[in-house]
């Protein structure tokens, strides 16, 4: 490949230096609740679990969104005969994954991009493929996985417009780290573009893989309880709410009460840690609040409802056919509307949905899903979904055809990488010979 473009070679070359103050970066992390106290050896290079024997499968997606959405390639290498690895950052996508990963698959956390660090890792895991999700792009990730020869591959890739602004800045370095990835399979024609643009060889689009994995699960004990707790009360759920949200959504509980006394709200925060603060404002503007994690029951009297609980919301996805999805009102970038859709609900959401714009076009457009601009005309959108129930049904019904419509990447996918498998049957038979 010749010699590293200049700010490709800075980082390569101050990198190493930050090794050793890595484990002091990592335990202000673990003090934050940011890292896992019991697995921070991981994220130096270091194993917590034997590899097992045979062909295995690197995965790699930088947190709960990009983890989840490999579920479906994963069941299919497992099917193919690998064993998969998947690695995440963030000790929230650990938890997830524990609880979603089938047989033959395991989580690791991805070490820090320090050569150092990388090349352990390598050395023990041995991968025989290693596939990226989306975005993430890490320098000494990529070029010690080529050093090995190792197919590199990148998956449910996508660009934004912002992104490609700022690479455009460096369009040596990472057209240098782009020319080591053997396959570019983009989630979009727009993606696509725009890495081909940036130096990637071998773009393809595939379509996105979130549109194949299955709706996340829910416990049938707790959910049949939550069921009989709420009985025939209309109910919504603010999901994935970011600060700034749960007010909205208790203002829209407080209007929407004059015409609905039975109205209930639950709001399942982005980050549930936050949980008793939102409970805390919801009881000062006089609501009448239940807390998931001091498993207060939801009696006839709660009004609000905090969901304040880790890896549950299948569980409240299917406790209304109307979901309204955080991020998209206060913050930006949005959250994934695609697992309430597939379990049938009518989706509402704000306008800041730049990182799903694909998804949420498609839904709007199929009158799956509706945009509302503020607190306002969030409680008119639900005060005419709760009074037309054959309404409610339209849409919930055209949200969950519409995203299952869309799927079919993860065969498209496998299709793409096959000749590497291919190649590797036929190097293990020219090494037993």
């Amino acid at each position: 490949m010749g010699r590293f473009p200049f700010l490709l070679s800075l980082y390569r070359g101050l990198s190493p230096a930050l090794g050793p103050f890595i484990p002091l970066f990592l335990r202000r992390r673990l003090q934050r609740g940011k890292e896992d106290g019991a697995r921070l050896n991981e994220r130096l290079g270091l194993p917590n679990a034997f590899r097992p024997p045979g062909r295995l499968a690197w995965l790699h997606g930088a947190s709960v969104g990009e983890g989840l959405a490999l579920l479906p390639l994963i069941d299919r290498l497992i099917a193919r005969g690998f064993s998969v690895m998947v690695t995440t950052g963030t000790v929230t996508s650990a938890a997830i994954l524990a609880q979603r990963l089938p047989a033959g698959a395991f989580h690791q956390y991805v070490p820090v991009d320090v050569p150092k660090f990388m090349r352990r890792f390598l050395r023990y895991w041995r991968p025989d493929i290693v596939m990226v999700a989306e975005s993430e792009v890490w320098p000494n990730m990529f070029v010690e996985v080529h050093k090995r020869r190792v197919p590199l591959v990148l998956v449910n890739a996508r660009l934004s417009a912002r992104s490609y602004t700022r690479w455009q800045k460096a369009p040596a370095s990472i057209g240098a780290l782009l020319s080591r990835v053997d396959l570019c399979l983009a989630q979009a024609q727009d993606d696509a573009s725009r890495l081909i643009r940036l130096g990637a060889p071998r773009v393809h689009v595939s379509g996105n893989l979130k549109y194949d994995v299955a709706p996340p699960p829910a416990d049938s004990a707790a959910l049949a309880t939550l069921s009989g707790q709420i009985g025939a009360r209309p109910v919504w759920i603010a999901a994935s709410t970011h600060d700034g949200e749960e007010d909205i959504a208790m203002e829209v509980q407080r209007a929407l009460m004059q015409r609905f006394p039975t109205l209930l709200t639950i709001v399942a925060p982005r980050h549930p840690n936050r949980g008793p603060e939102i409970a805390e404002r919801a009881k000062a503007l006089g609501l009448n609040t239940a807390l998931r994690s001091a498993q207060m029951p939801i009696d006839r009297d709660v009004q609000f409802y905090v969901a304040d609980t880790m890896g549950e919301l299948g569980l409240f996805f299917r406790l209304s056919s109307v979901i309204f999805v955080g991020k998209s009102l206060v913050g930006h970038g949005g959250q994934n509307p695609i697992e309430p859709a597939k379990l049938g609900s009518a989706i509402l959401h704000g306008p800041n949905v730049e990182n799903f714009t694909e998804v949420y076009q498609v839904l709007d457009d199929s009158k799956g899903a509706v945009t509302v601009a503020d607190t306002d005309t969030l409680t008119r959108a639900l005060g005419v979904l709760f009074s037309d129930a054959a309404r409610l049904r339209q849409m919930a019904r055209a949200s969950h055809d519409c995203v299952e419509k869309l799927g079919g990447a993860s065969d498209q996918i496998m299709a793409a990488v096959e000749p590497y498998f291919v190649q590797m049957a036929v190097d293990r038979r020219s090494v037993s010979s």
